[in-house]
């Protein structure tokens, strides 16, 4: 399906990343290239090491591409445009949760009254009512990255772009953080591309999955995921699901993927 410029929330053309040390040159992206609707859900898997989080930086524009272009077509007026949450959650220690989701707010120098609206907000939209005093030390693993995305959300960005943002969670509560990122998702409709290192979170999470070699990294698959929505954890164990993650694995694990 054609999409019209209005309709694309990111367009990757061409992308190529490389990174020079004393010992030369480090070709990490090769000429990646793909679309993202808007308030799309997709995820991007690859080997360790590949270049999945340079190219979300890429994106983020915090790194500077040796060619190609990060275009936003349909972008809006008076938004950020992309907002970008790590691995960890990289809260301040010395900031409580309230202040910790509310410190974009305070850079920008918004009105007081708006930063307390909006922060609340937040703190409603991931769920974390009666901990707004709480400090960083306080928090489980899931809750911090609760605040981290709602750190970012706070900001309004068009494009939110995560980087493994549940890798350090055991498994059961990174299935529970899944659930509560499709809730977040379903309620604020963002374009959402996010890396994982987990074949079944992307297929439970995307509308579709990218699939990336080893450096310098090529896009070799881009599989639409099919399963209705709102997903179910009873969708895991259905032969679409199956399918999907046995021609992911399949590309991840074949021959032709150069060594990183």
């Amino acid at each position: 399906m054609t999409l019209s410029p209005s309709e694309i929330a990111l367009q990757v053309s061409d992308l190529e990343v490389s990174f020079v040390d004393s010992d030369g040159s480090l070709e990490v992206l090769d000429k990646i290239s793909f679309s993202i609707a808007r308030n799309a859900f997709v995820c991007i898997v690859g080997p360790s090491g590949g270049g999945k989080s340079t190219l979300l930086r890429a994106v983020a524009g915090l790194i500077q591409p040796k060619g190609g272009k990060v275009l936003f077509p349909g972008g809006s007026e008076g938004k950020a445009l992309t907002g970008l949450v790590f691995q960890k959650p990289n809260l301040l220690p010395w900031r409580t949760l309230r202040d910790n989701i509310s410190l974009p707010l305070e850079i920008d120098h918004r009105p007081d009254a708006e930063i307390s609206s909006l922060t609340q907000e937040m703190i409603h939209l991931v769920g974390l009512e009666g901990f707004e005093k709480a400090y960083p030390h306080d928090l489980s693993g899931g809750m911090a990255q609760r605040v981290a995305i709602a750190r970012c959300l706070v900001q309004d960005p068009e494009i939110l772009l995560l980087d493994e943002p549940f890798g350090q969670l055991d498994a059961l509560t990174r299935e529970r953080m899944g659930d509560e990122l499709l809730r977040i998702w379903n309620e604020r409709r963002k374009t959402v591309l996010m890396v994982t290192h987990s074949i079944s979170e992307a297929i439970f999470l995307a509308d579709r999955v990218l699939v990336l070699t080893c450096r310098p990294a090529r896009l070799i698959m881009d599989l639409p995921i099919t399963l209705p929505r709102p997903r179910t954890d009873a969708m895991r164990y259905l032969p679409e699901f199956i399918e999907a993650a046995r021609l992911l694995h399949e590309q991840l694990k074949g021959s032709n993927l150069p060594v990183c």
